[in-house]
């Protein structure tokens, strides 16, 4: 316990990180207020279709790799990405403020690929700067996955209270008033990044070639493991979308069942990321992220027979193992993939990994759905 203590003063010291885990935690809080109920949103407020809610969940997608993707190139090659962080919050502000009054199909589909979809880049690009901060304070490289996780860590806290919170507001004041709380939280994020996280000079040194995503592709291991989250995204994204519908009108539960569901998680995260971001220093990360993966098949596999909500809340536990892994322990494993571009390699798997964040505008919580 001692020596753990001593490792969180540790990264607590590093210099930039106390306001980039409060810029963590906003963007963690944001995010859960949405995207527990976005399919309770979309089908049930709005009114669209199955197949409507679906294609609008694609085109925020595509709005989010596309446009995430962009900012990456510019972030990795002369963009400061701070400045960065300060136009995906606001365009946060004003995306989550629209949906807050809009209720027309074809308004929404655009401002979910233009505005939320450049808000996609928000937590790449923080984490990106995480990495940066990292290296100018002269980090030793072997610390840094569990420097990561710890990071993630504050992530994770806020979906604690975030999605429980989150049903409360949608019970008393609506979806109105729920956008308007996360409109808020992008307002908050954007003062922070304003007035108190500084530029850093020593970011990704600026490329005089242009950084070629198809090039990173075209390599057998960065495509491989690409194709792995890939595979695991839309898993969760096909479970994620669907646990709010199968709560409420297959087990007969209430908004604030999925609100607990998708704050348990959360809780078993916090020692499970300081645990494996210990673990992640002495052994191969990339044994690790197999093993996330593995339990990720085995969540989804035991979901399968649950016809009780309380049964939901055991499996949770393996969510958490999961997603410790596959959204901490696995972005710094692949950022080491290409060194040279922190930016463009955050984006390059958050692009692939997270329905969590571009197809739910997870936004890439990489944050985290659960």
């Amino acid at each position: 316990m001692k020596k753990i203590i001593e490792k969180i003063r540790f990264v607590w010291a590093i210099p930039s990180f106390p306001v980039l885990f409060l810029i963590n935690t906003i963007f963690g809080l944001s995010m859960s207020f949405f995207v527990p109920f976005s399919s309770l949103f979309g089908i049930d407020e709005v009114g669209m279709t199955n197949a409507s809610f679906g294609i609008f969940m694609t085109v925020m997608a595509v709005g989010g790799v596309v446009i995430s993707s962009y900012i990456a190139k510019r972030s990795d090659l002369k963009t400061n990405r701070r400045t960065l962080l300060l136009l995906t919050s606001f365009t946060g502000i004003l995306g989550y403020s629209m949906f807050a009054f809009l209720r027309d199909y074809l308004a929404l589909l655009i401002t979910a690929f233009v505005l939320l979809g450049t808000t996609a880049a928000a937590v790449p690009q923080l984490w990106a700067y995480a990495r940066d901060a990292l290296k100018a304070a002269c980090i030793a490289s072997e610390e840094t996955p569990f420097v990561m996780n710890v990071f993630r860590m504050f992530f994770a806290l806020s979906w604690t209270i975030g999605p429980a919170l989150g049903s409360w507001l949608l019970i008393m004041i609506g979806f109105k008033g729920l956008f308007l709380f996360v409109a808020a939280g992008y307002l908050l994020a954007f003062l922070t990044i304003f007035f108190f996280l500084k530029k850093l000079e020593t970011q990704s040194e600026a490329r005089k070639e242009s950084i070629a995503i198809r090039n990173y592709l075209s390599k057998p291991h960065i495509l491989a493991n690409l194709g792995a989250a890939l595979l695991l995204a839309a898993a969760t994204s096909i479970h994620m979308l669907n646990v709010p519908q199968f709560v409420m009108k297959v087990l007969d539960g209430t908004e604030v069942d999925v609100g607990v569901i998708f704050s348990v998680p959360p809780i078993f995260e916090v020692p499970f990321m300081i645990a494996l971001g210990i673990l992640a220093t002495k052994m191969d990360n990339g044994l690790l992220v197999k093993a996330g993966f593995f339990i990720a098949f085995t969540y989804f596999l035991l979901f399968s027979f649950v016809t009780e909500t309380w049964q939901i809340y055991p499996l949770q536990i393996l969510s958490a193992a999961q997603v410790s892994i596959t959204a901490g322990i696995a972005i710094s494993y692949f950022q080491d993939f290409i060194p040279t571009a922190q930016g463009t390699a955050t984006t390059l798997y958050c692009n692939f990994k997270s329905s969590e964040i571009h197809s739910l505008h997870l936004d890439n919580q990489c944050g985290h759905p659960h």
